[in-house]
């Protein structure tokens, strides 16, 4: 099996990202799911997560092959959720995972969430955090995997979102 690499984004790197990001709108539009369909995100918000430091990619030797957005206890919508988040503490938050079209079915969102678990435990944060429309059957099935706990609901840009959360053991 391949070894990736999991490392901040480069501002050089932002047309690539972008790419990854599209193929990844238009495989939630073919599998009919609403999420990402209204403009966001773009290549505006790419630029700023870099510019913030908070873009990171996923690497097999020199190619990117996984995109997502990492913050620690900086996510607004999430103080408003519709049901209890299962701990009070400091908590990664990630946003926009995708993965590149010749890298779909094989396990790299996964990889990615995993390198995202070593991110906060490397920072001794206990818990993750994630949101995903309600038809982003993909993305329900790796948290499943993953064992994420279902917690209730957030709003995000006018739309109710599954929020889940992950306690690192």
């Amino acid at each position: 099996m391949s070894e990736y690499s999991f490392r901040l984004a480069k501002a050089e790197e932002l047309n690539a990202i972008w790419d990854i990001l599209q193929e990844a709108i238009d495989r939630r539009k073919a599998d009919g799911s609403a999420q990402w369909q209204d403009g966001y995100p773009n290549l505006q918000v790419v630029a700023k997560d870099i510019e913030r430091d908070a873009g990171y990619v996923l690497v097999e030797e020199d190619r990117l092959v996984g995109y997502c957005a990492l913050f620690i206890d900086d996510e607004p919508a999430y103080d408003d959720i519709q049901g209890n988040w299962l701990t009070d503490g400091s908590f990664v938050v990630f946003h926009r995972v995708a993965v590149s079209k010749d890298y779909v079915g094989k396990g790299i969102a996964q990889q990615l969430l995993l390198h995202i678990e070593s991110f906060a435990r490397d920072r001794e944060i206990p818990s993750l955090r994630a949101d995903t429309n309600f038809d982003n059957a993909a993305m329900l099935r790796i948290f499943e995997k993953l064992n994420y706990q279902y917690c209730g609901e957030v709003v995000f840009r006018g739309g109710s979102r599954k929020a889940f959360e992950k306690i690192l053991s």
